[in-house]
């Protein structure tokens, strides 16, 4: 009779505790990251959504000499940036407007301070109005959700 060698298959107990600690690991570092991205574009989807706004007041300027009184008169209306995401953005009559986030479909979490500023720069109106985007409100430990152009306040 032939002595067959026991041929070892599978994976010990030590092996697969080992490979499920390193994926444990991996997700315990991968969640936070996701969820911080998904907040992160849910906010820039607001942003984006504030071209309209930008556009109509720019074009109000350019062809007015002057900034809209209201968000009536600039053709934006009370709904503009009006998503599932984004609340209708407050214009105060200088240009300046404020993109509105509605933190409790963005992140619960997200405190109710996180908001977006738009301020127009026409010093050469020839060239067109360039926005700069700055954080408003936002408390410092939700500067991190804001796209990188609207993390610092310009001087």
């Amino acid at each position: 009779m032939i002595d067959m060698k026991r041929v070892s298959r599978g994976f010990t107990l030590i092996e697969l505790m080992i490979v499920i600690a390193i994926v444990a690991i991996l997700v315990a570092l991968a969640v936070p990251a996701y969820n911080d991205y998904t907040i992160r574009s849910k906010i820039a989807e607001c942003v984006n959504n504030a071209a309209v706004t930008k556009l109509a007041v720019s074009e109000f300027r350019e062809s007015e000499g002057r900034w809209p009184n209201d968000a009536n008169e600039a053709g934006i209306g009370n709904t503009t940036g009006d998503t599932y995401y984004c609340l209708p953005t407050d214009y105060d009559g200088n240009g300046e407007f404020t993109v509105n986030l509605d933190e409790g479909q963005i992140d619960p979490a997200l405190a109710s301070t996180t908001e977006v500023r738009m301020i127009p720069n026409d010093t050469n109106i020839e060239a067109g109005i360039d926005w700069d985007c700055q954080p408003g409100g936002t408390a410092a430990d939700q500067l991190k959700y804001l796209p990188s152009q609207c993390r610092t306040i310009d001087t």
